[in-house]
């Protein structure tokens, strides 16, 4: 993984953008969705852009590039011209002040690259190939923008409307995220189009209590990550513990949630232990064992006699 993903808040925050032309126009309207301060340097631009001059949304320094424009109050800079001995003088200028710089279509010269993205309201889905295929990265966008309902939207609104609400109808973290994995995974959801219908689903699901309990699921692999079930997927991504031995490959412990914690595990003594505690402290449990693997470990068989197994395809 060569570049590492995250979100940046850049509200209100300083970016330079070098360059006015049909490159600038696209990357400044979305910094301008981002709701950054810009500031675009460049002998002419197009009146696409100074529209936005007019309206106060961005700041215009008229003239050429030089040095001394940039500086580290900059969170970003942008080298968007169609002259890339110009371009690398940005980049390289911009490593002197030490801020991160974008060459556009010169991935060699990305300090960061902006992904492909599927937005639904507050939910923003990122997919990046790293600049290697743009083309595979596009059918996966379509591909998502037909899966993702519009709906998600309104979900994600609603979420972050009762956030203090369950935090004060529910005292710890882990009923917290049981409600909202119930909640979100109820099949009326599907039939909702309304504020008003998810508020009455929502208020019915508060009066339900929220079981905090044990769970092991074990989950069976074979060669092939494609091999595993629906349902092994669904329940890899509800476990708040993930252990597997020292053996399992890594593509298949990724597959797990992202935040669960990972336990390596050496012999059959240590993953009974470590199933003692998770039992005794309520916590849900994934466990990855290899397709034929088998256990002499008496505490291990008796878990796996009265445990939910998903064998592989």
């Amino acid at each position: 993984m060569r570049y590492f993903p995250m979100f940046m808040d850049i509200k209100k925050r300083p970016v330079l953008v070098v360059g006015g032309g049909e490159v600038a126009c696209r990357k400044i309207d979305m910094l301008l969705q981002a709701e950054a301060s810009i500031t675009v340097v460049a002998p002419s631009i197009k009146a696409y852009l100074m529209k936005y001059v007019e309206e106060g949304k961005l700041e215009y320094i008229k003239g050429f590039y030089h040095k001394n424009l940039l500086s580290n109050d900059y969170v970003q800079v942008w080298a968007t011209t169609d002259n890339s001995d110009l371009n690398h003088q940005v980049h390289a200028d911009a490593h002197d002040v030490g801020v991160p710089v974008n060459v556009v279509d010169d991935t060699e010269y990305c300090d960061f690259i902006t992904p492909s993205m599927v937005n639904r309201g507050r939910v923003q889905v990122a997919i990046s190939s790293g600049g290697a295929s743009p083309v595979l990265i596009r059918i996966i966008r379509e591909q998502l923008e037909t899966q993702l309902s519009t709906k998600v939207a309104m979900l994600a609104d609603f979420g972050a409307d009762k956030r203090n609400l369950i935090k004060q109808h529910f005292k710890t973290v882990d009923e917290r995220r049981k409600f909202w994995e119930t909640f979100l995974r109820l099949p009326e959801i599907e039939k909702m189009n309304t504020r008003n219908e998810l508020e009455a689903l929502f208020q019915q699901a508060l009066t339900t209590d929220v079981q905090i309990k044990s769970e092991r699921n074990w989950i069976e692999y074979n060669s092939d990550t494609e091999m595993l079930t629906l349902k092994a997927l669904r329940l890899m991504q509800q476990a708040e513990w993930v252990i597997a031995f020292e053996s399992c490959p890594a593509e298949f412990i990724e597959l797990c949630r992202r935040d669960a914690e990972r336990i390596y595990i050496r012999s059959e003594k240590e993953m009974a232990d470590y199933l003692d505690k998770a039992n005794a402290e309520n916590i849900r449990v994934t466990i990855l064992v290899k397709k034929g693997q088998l256990f002499s470990d008496s505490n291990i068989q008796h878990y796996l006699a009265n445990d939910v197994y998903v064998p592989t395809l």
